[in-house]
């Protein structure tokens, strides 16, 4: 009986959407004790005007009230809808759909993109996910659908590419090959802190510009290798033996008619890719165009109220900004509607309304991931525990008698365990900040360099917390392209397959800000780690 009984519970296993739904009530649970245990943080935010701290008190909020549960239940709607992954994933597979649907993304992978080595294309992915976080989370929402689906009509398992993508714009969030949205975040911060110390010191945004390029291709390499040397040997092969087997016999059968199709079928498919291909200079022009100011009506996707092209960019009201997953979808669109045309693969639109719309039937399960986790995450905000944490982290830093490489090592440890809680950026160093910055300054270590610290700290534990909003994008396309329904990938398994790079990167963030700061490179233009 007993071994029976253990042999039940060894096949059981929580799908992710429940498993949201009971950390959902276990929040609102643990709310209502922590507000019980009267649980609470102090932190010291700046005044902007005075250049003077003022301390902000944090209290956990209790949501296992009449108010509380009235809150949870009549912002149900407004959670879902107000979900950023939700907006962006849509809009991104509107233009991988009709790119797919034509047959255009399944023929830049057999004809060019599965001729390139395979450590080389997982650094390429790497790269290109590290870079995205230029423009926020939008790589999430774009790479993981599209990395999986190359994988997949490359014959490679879509599990190692979703893993790929999402551990390359996860573990190297912050960091690219020019200034973005995290300079944009983070640098009020680290100026107004800086004052404390020093009212006369400057911090431009390019302050962290040559670490975050060199870190790009480090991170880049490093984790190729953690990819290919690790993960990809335990995620191991797609398809089962006896379905290779099958798809193998039928590819012997056909091989012959598509022989004799073949010259055929490559005319109307360069025809195709030319057509894509003007297509897409042309709306790349236009795209450009458009991010060019004091032009005859240029500058459509800037945000021209502000004074500095950065901001005009990547400030809160930037155009750029907020539709660059729109603009990403739509050059696939465009270029997939171009390919079928030209290479005749589709006749009409509704041909092309129809083969697209079969993708998007794939991600019903995701959408209802998503209203449980978007009920979790805000449930959990509105809490404030994470702030609290955050608070008590910072109060614990700040009397620690550090400095040097202890300071850098426990600051870089203590923001990477808040970031599990608050996995906002501007958030968490809106209260470290103060706190962060003189002490390194007091140490002789400059405030350009405490906000590497802080980007490392961030990058080193982002997508390793359900919390982060996109997790679930993660979460729910290991779900689609899971062969074993019965055996969903839960949110203790898809943590598990990630938990090696977690780690290994995690050490190469710490050795490389360290070993940055011994050796005293420069980390901008005339900007060292030392004051």
């Amino acid at each position: 009986m007993y071994e029976k009984g253990r042999l039940k519970l060894k096949k059981f296993y929580f799908h992710p959407i429940t498993m949201f739904i009971v950390l959902t009530f276990f929040v609102i649970i643990l709310s209502g004790f922590l507000s019980l245990l009267q649980m609470q943080a102090t932190y010291n935010t700046i005044n902007v005007n005075t250049n003077e701290l003022e301390p902000i008190l944090l209290t956990v909020e209790n949501l296992l009230t009449f108010d509380g549960l009235k809150f949870i239940i009549s912002n149900s709607a407004k959670n879902f809808l107000s979900f950023a992954p939700l907006g962006t994933l849509l809009i991104s597979l509107i233009g991988l759909s009709i790119a797919e649907g034509t047959g255009f993304i399944e023929m830049l992978t057999r004809r060019h993109l599965s001729k390139i080595p395979r450590y080389l294309f997982t650094f390429l992915i790497i790269l290109i996910s590290i870079i995205s976080s230029l423009i926020n989370e939008i790589g999430y929402a774009i790479l993981i659908p599209l990395v999986a689906l190359i994988y997949f009509i490359n014959e490679r398992n879509p599990i190692l590419g979703i893993v790929t993508a999402f551990c390359g714009v996860s573990f190297g969030y912050g960091v690219s090959i020019f200034v973005g949205s995290t300079e944009v975040a983070l640098i009020n911060y680290t100026k107004v802190a800086s004052n404390l110390i020093d009212e006369n010191m400057h911090i431009s945004l390019t302050s962290n510009l040559f670490f975050i390029i060199v870190v790009t291709f480090i991170l880049s390499i490093v984790g190729t290798l953690i990819i290919e040397k690790i993960i990809a040997p335990r995620i191991g092969k797609y398809k089962k033996e006896e379905e290779l087997a099958t798809t193998e016999q039928y590819k012997s059968v056909n091989i012959e008619e598509e022989e004799q199709k073949q010259i055929e079928k490559d005319k109307y498919e360069n025809r195709g890719l030319r057509y894509a291909l003007i297509v897409s200079i042309l709306f790349l022009l236009f795209f450009v165009y458009a991010l060019i100011p004091n032009l005859p009506k240029s500058g459509m996707l800037l945000d021209l109220k502000e004074k500095t092209y950065l901001n005009q960019l990547f400030g809160d009201n930037s155009y750029f900004q907020d539709g660059f997953t729109y603009i990403v979808s739509m050059l696939f669109a465009v270029a997939g509607i171009a390919y079928g045309i030209g290479s005749k693969t589709v006749k009409n639109d509704k041909e092309i309304i129809e083969k697209s719309s079969k993708r998007m039937t794939e991600i019903g399960s995701i959408i209802i991931l998503m209203f449980f986790a978007a009920q979790f995450i805000a449930v959990f905000r509105k809490t404030n525990i994470g702030p609290v944490i955050t608070a008590w982290l910072a109060t614990a830093l700040e009397r620690m008698p550090l400095s040097g490489i202890p300071l850098i090592i426990v600051s870089l440890l203590f923001i990477a365990l808040a970031n599990l809680f608050l996995t906002s950026p501007a958030n968490k160093w809106m209260i470290f900040s103060p706190v962060v910055v003189p002490m390194f300054m007091q140490s002789n270590i400059s405030p350009q360099f405490a906000q590497i610290v802080m980007r490392a700290a961030d990058s080193m534990t982002k997508g390793f917390t359900p919390l982060l909003a996109s997790f679930v994008i993660y979460i729910g396309y290991l779900n689609v392209y899971n062969l074993k329904k019965n055996r969903p990938y839960t949110i203790r398994k898809s943590l598990q397959l990630i938990a090696p790079y977690f780690s290994l990167i995690m050490i190469a963030w710490i050795l490389i800000v360290v070993l940055w700061y011994i050796i005293g490179l420069p980390i901008g233009p005339s900007v060292y780690p030392t004051i």
